[in-house]
């Protein structure tokens, strides 16, 4: 049962010194969760008390099905673009059914989840490199700063997931500046950098709130055009169905399987950064995704769209002092209590308040020492950030996503398409073999003898590589080479391409009157050997566990170890 109820875990534990912890982070991160939630609605296309709904329900299953303690589930900036670039691209006709397909998508995001967290898939997401979500995160940070441009300005400037777009757009608009919601929106920017900056523990997002909704009110600047929030339904979101279709399924699920990555690569990310903190291992991979995706899924059915971890309320979270996921219940007390009573309140909340917390929020996420180091150390990488930034901002978010992706991929595939290839030589006076470039004049380096090292599996991909590189060494030796000796400690597969190389490579190799070793292989690459026939044309006796044992036969070939012997004797049965 702790296996698919994590909180069981904790709960015999439990304590009246714990609650008091997490009492108190619940209260901070609900105080930031309430507006930050309503924000984070209107980056998606949606009205304000839908940031609401998504803080309720999603955030209850979470909380007992999650395996991280401290992290802090909810609506956040990143998905919130995703779906409303998302649904974006499709024609969608009226607010009402854009509500109803950003609720599929959002139960289409737990589906993806819950079964890839069933079929055990959560090592997928290790195939989004640092550089490409480094690069699609900044760029989206950029994206969602310059969507608020038009709160902001209190101008009706026209939504885009394309930088260059949103920056026409409010060019076109820039005369038509509201200065009421121009000042409130900046004042509000600066009291949140302010508060950062030197009274960290202070809620600065709930004074920006109410202060600028006090003014609005006071002031009476909606009939000056300041754009407000207007009117907030009251009550809790009610049980709906969804409309399911094929058309639906098939329009949206490239951006439901985008989301369903993005957020569980935040959740699981932030929640290893906990771990490391707190010196406690709790996350399961797969766990995590079929809590995120039943919370997605049963969230759906009550108004919410898609959530995951939130990186700065999962920071207040944890710097609060909670300890486990009552936290976050104690935050959805105070959604629902809000809900139920305080909804009147939000009226005169200026939108250009809400742009201003959302600026600020993001702006973090906009990394720039992790590129400078990438540059000086690792120019490739640097080139796949580079190009999942630029394209993300200029084709838009799933297309940067894919092609940074890809270029991962394709990097990958290239380095280990022509992986380090060395040759050995014995460090003068040990037993030592080390690459001959590295140590000078500390390795002895033999005319008769080629000591090799592949650092790296053998496959089809790189198998041409490896029979041009090995017979370039040997050509480079000249008539003097009797032997050449492979040293397998890091190839840890050869797959049947590779292996049919391996065989040829040898036969000629023996042709030539050149004896053949190999030493070190692992126990799951000595299989393979046997297994792919590859030990036929070797000889069972040239298989050795170290390299000065291969040596050591090639010098007196009478003279057998007893381990060799006992490896070498090996076969799959054992």
């Amino acid at each position: 049962m702790r296996r698919f109820l994590p909180f069981l875990d904790w709960l015999p534990k439990y304590n009246k010194k714990l609650f008091r912890k997490d009492l108190a982070a619940g209260m901070t991160v609900g105080i930031i969760l309430i507006p930050q939630g309503m924000a984070y609605a209107m980056i998606a296309g949606l009205p304000p008390v839908y940031g609401l709904y998504a803080a309720l329900f999603p955030v209850i299953i979470y909380a007992f099905l999650g395996t991280s303690r401290q992290i802090a589930v909810g609506p956040v900036a990143m998905d919130s673009l995703l779906v409303a670039a998302g649904l974006g691209t499709l024609v969608i006709t009226g607010l009402e059914n854009y509500i109803l397909m950003a609720l599929f998508l959002s139960f289409m995001v737990g589906a993806f989840q819950f079964f890839m967290g069933i079929f055990r898939m959560g090592f997928l997401v290790n195939f989004m490199s640092r550089p490409v979500i480094s690069g699609f995160t900044s760029a989206a940070a950029v994206i969602i700063i310059f969507s608020q441009l038009k709160h902001l300005l209190g101008t009706n400037i026209e939504n885009s997931n394309k930088f260059h777009e949103l920056v026409i757009n409010a060019l076109h608009h820039i005369k038509e500046t509201n200065f009421y919601d121009f000042a409130i929106g900046i004042v509000g920017i600066l009291v949140i950098i302010s508060f950062k900056n030197w009274f960290k523990r202070f809620p600065a997002i709930l004074l920006v709130v109410v202060l600028s909704t006090l003014v609005v009110y006071f002031f009476n600047l909606e009939s000056y055009g300041v754009h407000v929030v207007g009117e907030v339904p009251a009550g809790l979101p009610s049980f709906n169905w969804h409309k399911f279709s094929f058309k639906n399924f098939k329009d949206i699920w490239p951006i439901a399987l985008t989301l369903a990555f993005v957020g569980y690569l935040e959740a699981i990310s932030i929640g290893r950064a906990f771990e490391d903190k707190n010196k406690v291992e709790t996350i399961s991979p797969n766990q995590e995704l079929v809590a995120l995706g039943l919370s997605n899924m049963i969230g759906s059915f009550f108004q919410a769209y898609p959530v995951t971890s939130s990186f700065s309320r999962s920071a207040i979270n944890y710097e609060a002092g909670a300890k486990t996921t009552v936290a976050s219940m104690v935050s959805v007390v105070m959604v629902v209590l809000t809900l139920l009573f305080l909804t009147p309140l939000f009226y005169n909340l200026p939108k250009a308040a809400l742009a201003s917390i959302i600026m600020v929020s993001v702006f973090g996420l906009i990394d720039l020492s992790y590129p400078k180091s990438l540059w000086n150390q690792r120019k490739d990488e640097f080139a796949v950030l580079m190009i999942t930034f630029l394209f993300t901002l200029s084709m838009g978010i799933v297309e940067g996503i894919m092609l940074g992706v890809l270029m991962s991929l394709l990097v990958m595939v290239y380095r280990t398409s022509k992986p380090h290839f060395a040759i050995l030589g014995n460090i003068k006076g040990s037993d030592y073999y080390k690459n001959i470039y590295r140590f000078g004049d500390e390795v002895e380096v033999r005319p008769d003898l080629l000591i090799v090292r592949f650092d790296s599996q053998l496959y089809f991909g790189n198998s041409s590589y490896f029979k041009s590189q090995l017979f370039r060494y040997i050509e480079a030796k000249g008539p003097g080479l009797k032997a050449v000796i492979l040293n397998a400690e890091a190839i840890n597969y050869i797959d049947s391409t590779a292996s049919s190389m391996l065989i040829k490579v040898i036969e000629e190799i023996h042709q030539r009157n050149i004896q053949f070793y190999i030493a070190g292989a692992i126990g799951p690459t000595r299989d393979i050997i046997f297994e792919s026939g590859i030990v036929n044309c070797l000889d069972k006796k040239y298989l050795f566990v170290k390299i000065k044992e291969a040596v050591a036969h090639y010098e007196d070939p009478d003279k057998i170890p007893v381990l060799r012997e006992k490896i070498a004797h090996q076969n799959l049965s054992n």
